[in-house]
């Protein structure tokens, strides 16, 4: 059954690491369900998206909500809006504008490294930053091997401060047939933690009996 989505959106940031699948399928599970979604896409984003896709993100934010929903094949469905990567005075970049919280999807070291130390550059580091010190739900998708110490760190740090880390590493419990599913369950797991289930998934039941 679709859950009934909130009246507050879900901030999504997608950064320069690899594995841009991860937010299109994000973006194709929860506007299907007709959640309402507050995309920020960093300036990395759109070099390593023209790399792996040989698409060209547009910049400007109502052409890059079309860009995405196209790319998630929802035209309709679900709120999005968009913003540039340096546009500071978004409303996500302020601690009084109310949402359910934000995932980053996919993250990258570079970004976590950031975040661990409050530091921020773009939107949306800003946007994070934002909402650990508000105590929001804040949940990193790290998309990175091997991690270094460093890496490691960092993400520790980030743990320790109440951030959720789901790495991107899929199960194979679920029967995937096909990229998509093992994308879809990192998708559906690091959704999980904000009490969204709007990817159908099939979760682990016991054994098998025989």
């Amino acid at each position: 059954m679709t859950p009934t989505p909130s009246n507050r959106p879900l901030i999504l940031g997608i950064t320069g690491a690899s594995g841009q699948i991860y937010a299109v399928r994000a973006l194709k599970w929860l506007l299907t369900a007709g959640y309402s979604l507050e995309v920020v896409a960093s300036k990395a984003t759109y070099k390593v998206w023209q790399a792996e896709t040989a698409c060209t993100i547009p910049p400007e934010p109502i052409a890059q909500a079309r860009f995405w929903r196209d790319q998630a094949g929802v035209p309709e469905s679900g709120q999005l809006v968009c913003y540039r990567w340096s546009d500071g005075a978004a409303r996500i970049a302020s601690g009084s504008y109310r949402n359910l919280g934000m995932i980053v999807l996919p993250c990258s070291m570079s970004t976590v490294a950031k975040l661990a130390h409050g530091l921020s550059g773009d939107l949306l580091e800003r946007a994070a930053d934002v909402q650990v010190k508000e105590g929001r739900k804040v949940v990193l998708v790290p998309r990175e091997t091997p991690l270094s110490l460093i890496h490691l760190r960092n993400l520790t740090t980030l743990a320790e401060a109440g951030v959720a880390i789901v790495p991107a590493i899929p199960a194979w419990y679920h029967q995937p047939q096909s990229i998509e599913d093992l994308v879809d369950f990192v998708v559906a797991r690091a959704l999980d933690q904000f009490d969204l289930d709007c990817v159908p998934l099939n979760r682990w039941q016991g054994p098998i009996k025989t």
